[in-house]
C-alpha cells in the first residue's frame, strides 16, 4: 500500500463534531460509528483506509487482520494503551497519536490534585453534604515551600512544575531523556531517583506505562520516602504499585494519594478507592471540552497531511518516517527502494548483512528513513504480502536480512559532494549498489565495482544486463526484440568495464514480454518495474 492515499475513515468513538469536519473538508469520506461491539466493528473496518478512536475501542491484532485496507489508526489522546502498536507495525500500518492535545488538561488536573491533597478538599465537601462541620478534622498544609517530585518531564510533567512553582513549591524531578540544562529553563533540578525519595513532600508522575516505569513507587522506593509523602497519579495505572501505595497509606508512610487512572478501569478492590486519605477520579485527566476539541482536530488534521502527503505527525510506530514526507527527501526514498530491489535481484538473495552509508552532508541525519526505504526495496517481491516503511526492519528480521547498519560519512566523493551519496551492499559478498538524485530523478552511480560515468536513471520498467564489452550483438538483439513488441527505448547507459564486462542500463516504454532471445548474448540479464 502506498502511504498518502487515503479514501475512507472510520472514527468509532465519541469525537468533537469538528474531527469529522475537517476530514470531510478534505474530500475523505467519514463514517462516525461509535459504541460499535467487536463484531461490528470487524465488519466496518474492512474497506476503510483510517481509523480514529479515542480509548474505548480496542484495536487488537484481530481487528488489523480484518482491516484489508487500513493505512492508518489515529488515537486522539497521548495513549496507545489500547492499540495493538506491534500487530499494527507487523502489518505496516501507521500508528498515530496527539502527543499535545490533552497536556494543559492533564496538567491542570494535576495541579488540581495536588491542591485537594494539601487542604482535604474533597473530604471537606463530602463532610459538608453529610451535614458536618469539622473544621478541626481537615486541618491541611501551605504548598509554599514544600518540594515537589516530578517523575518524567516531558510536556504533561514541566506544565505541572512551571504551575505548582507559582505556589512557592520547590521543584526537583528526573527524566532518562530531557537532558538537566533543557529541565534546568523551567525551573526543575534533576537528581538521580535515590535523591529524590528522601526529598519530596509530594510526588508526582507523568512517564508512560512501560516495564521500566511499572511499579516505579513500590515498596522498596516508599521506604526511602519521607514520612507522610503525598502521591499524585494522574499518568496511567500501575506506576505506582497499587498495593504498595495502599500499605503505605495503613502504615502513614504516605499521607494521603490522588489517583485519576488504575491498573484495572473501573477498578474492582476497591480498598484503595475507600482509603480516607486517597482522592480519586474516573480518568479524567483528557476529560474538559477543551482537549476534546484539540484531540480531534489534531488528528484529523494530522490524518490530511497524511492523505496530502503535506507530512507526517505524531507517529507511534516509525518517528523517523515524519522526515518522509518532506519534498525534498521523497526523491531519496524512491532512489533507496529501487537500489534494494536492484540490489537484491543481482544478489539473487534478501538475507544476510546490509550496510548503508550515506555520504555528504545532505545526508547527515537521512540514514533513519533510507534504511527502512532501502530494507522494502530488498524484500519488495518475496513472500511477504506488503512491505512499507512501517513494517519493513521487523519483516526483514525474519526473513533473514540481519543486522541492518547504516553510517554516515560527511565527505562524498566528486562528482556527488553537493547532492550527496547512498551506498548498500550485502556483507560478504561482492555485490554492492551506489546512487544519487539529480533533480527529483534516482539514478544508479555505481554496481558491484563499475561506474556509471552518466548515471542510469532508475525509474519505471528498466532493463539490466550484465555482458562481455567486446560483445556488440547483445544491443542489437534488443532493438530487434523492441521493435517486435512495439516497446520503446527511452534510455541507454553503460558502465566502465570490470573484468572485461560491462553492466547496462535500458530505460523502457513497457516490459519486454520474453528475453529469450538476449539470454543466449549476456551473462545475466533481468527487469524491474520501479
Amino acid at each position: 500500500m502506498a502511504l498518502g492515499k487515503l479514501q475512507k475513515v472510520l472514527i468509532s468513538d465519541s469525537l468533537d463534531p469538528c474531527c469529522r469536519e475537517i476530514l470531510q473538508a478534505s474530500g475523505l469520506r467519514v463514517q462516525e460509528k461509535p459504541g460499535l461491539s467487536k463484531e461490528e466493528l470487524l465488519r466496518e473496518i474492512r474497506d476503510c483506509d483510517g481509523l480514529i478512536v479515542r480509548s474505548a475501542t480496542k484495536v487488537t491484532a484481530d481487528v488489523l487482520e480484518a482491516a484489508e485496507r487500513l493505512q492508518v489508526v489515529g488515537r486522539a489522546g497521548t495513549g496507545v494503551d489500547n492499540v495493538d502498536v506491534e500487530a499494527a507495525t507487523r502489518k505496516g500500518v501507521l500508528v498515530m497519536n496527539t502527543p499535545t492535545g490533552n497536556s494543559l488538561s492533564a496538567a491542570e488536573l494535576t495541579c488540581g490534585m495536588i491542591l485537594s491533597l494539601a487542604r482535604q478538599i474533597p473530604q471537606a465537601a463530602a463532610s459538608m453534604k453529610e451535614g458536618k462541620w469539622d473544621r478541626k478534622k481537615y486541618m491541611g498544609m501551605e504548598l509554599n515551600g514544600k518540594t515537589l517530585g516530578v517523575l518524567g518531564l516531558g510536556r504533561i510533567g514541566r506544565e505541572v512544575a512551571t504551575r505548582m512553582q507559582a505556589f512557592g513549591m520547590k521543584t526537583i524531578g528526573y527524566d532518562p531523556i530531557i537532558p538537566p540544562e533543557t529541565s534546568a529553563t523551567f525551573g526543575v533540578e534533576q537528581l538521580p531517583l535515590e535523591q529524590i525519595w528522601p526529598r519530596c513532600d509530594f510526588i508526582t508522575v507523568h512517564t508512560p506505562l512501560l516495564p521500566s516505569t511499572t511499579g516505579l513507587l513500590n515498596d522498596s522506593t516508599f521506604a526511602k520516602c519521607r514520612r507522610g509523602v503525598q502521591v499524585v497519579n494522574c499518568a496511567r495505572g500501575g506506576i505506582v504499585d497499587e498495593g504498595a501505595l495502599l500499605r503505605a497509606l495503613q502504615s502513614g508512610q504516605c499521607g494521603g494519594a490522588a489517583l485519576d487512572v488504575f491498573t484495572q478501569e473501573p477498578p474492582k478492590d476497591r480498598d484503595l478507592v475507600n482509603h480516607p486519605n486517597v482522592i480519586c477520579c474516573p480518568h479524567l485527566g483528557a476529560s474538559t471540552r477543551e482537549a476534546q476539541s484539540r484531540c480531534g482536530k489534531e488528528i484529523a488534521m494530522q490524518i490530511v497531511d497524511m492523505a496530502t502527503g503535506k507530512g507526517l505527525a505524531g507517529i507511534v510506530n516509525g518517528q523517523a518516517l515524519s522526515k518522509a514526507f518532506a519534498p525534498q527527501t521523497k526523491p531519496w526514498i524512491a532512489l533507496a527502494r529501487a537500489l534494494g530491489t536492484v540490489l537484491r535481484t543481482v544478489g539473487k538473495q534478501a538475507e544476510g548483512s546490509m550496510q548503508v552509508c550515506t555520504l555528504g552532508t545532505p545526508l547527515q541525519e537521512a540514514g533513519s528513513y533510507l534504511m527502512p526505504a532501502v530494507t522494502a526495496g530488498m524484500l519488495a517481491g518475496g513472500r511477504q504480502k506488503e512491505v512499507t516503511l512501517v513494517n519493513a526492519l521487523l519483516l526483514a528480521q525474519e526473513a533473514g536480512l540481519k543486522q541492518v547498519a547504516t553510517t554516515h560519512r560527511d565527505v562524498a566523493p566528486e562528482p556527488d559532494s553537493s547532492a550527496g551519496l547512498l551506498q548498500v551492499s550485502l556483507q560478504g559478498t561482492p555485490h554492492q549498489i551506489a546512487g544519487t538524485v539529480q533533480g527529483s530523478t534516482p539514478v544508479l552511480r555505481e554496481l558491484n565495482g563499475a561506474t556509471f560515468k552518466q548515471p542510469a536513471p532508475l525509474a519505471g520498467p528498466i532493463l539490466i544486463y550484465r555482458a562481455k564489452a567486446s560483445e556488440l550483438s547483445a544491443l542489437s538483439t534488443l532493438a530487434g526484440l523492441l521493435g517486435k513488441v512495439g516497446v520503446q527505448l527511452q534510455s541507454y547507459h553503460s558502465s566502465s568495464t570490470v573484468a572485461g564486462e560491462q553492466w547496462n542500463v535500458i530505460g523502457l516504454s513497457a516490459p519486454l514480454p520474453d528475453l529469450g532471445e538476449l539470454k543466449s548474448r549476456v551473462t545475466e540479464v533481468f527487469q524491474l518495474h520501479l
